[in-house]
């Protein structure tokens, strides 16, 4: 069995040859094997059932989050429009009607 490099755009390993391409099953992005040695600087950031979430996506969160400072807490089912995505621990940047500006974890969210 070949040993192909991992997906540029999601790092996944379970990349596959077809015809001149490589192709990733999991985000289906397709590259020529030529520029596979081309790093892309970026990342790739997945909700809670492994949806990639991209910039202006809406998500909805899947459970109550505590909010510091506050007594109030974002309850489930709360949609929350045009995310920027972030790189650390919180990644996703994003305004709450009620709250403001927050970070929340891509892990507490599903694609809406």
């Amino acid at each position: 069995m070949a040993d192909f490099p991992p997906c540029p755009h999601c790092k996944s390993t379970y990349t596959y040859e077809m015809d001149t391409l490589l192709v990733c099953p999991e985000c289906g992005h397709e590259w020529n094997s030529d520029e596979s040695n081309v790093a892309e600087d970026y990342f790739v950031v997945k909700d809670s059932n492994g949806n990639i979430l991209q910039n202006g996506d809406s998500v909805v969160t899947i459970k109550n989050l505590p909010v510091k400072g506050t007594s109030q807490s974002i309850k489930a089912g709360t949609k929350v429009r045009n995310i920027r995505l972030v790189d650390g621990d919180h990644n996703i940047d994003c305004k709450i009607e009620g709250f403001g500006a927050m970070a929340l974890k891509s892990e507490f969210v599903k694609k809406a």
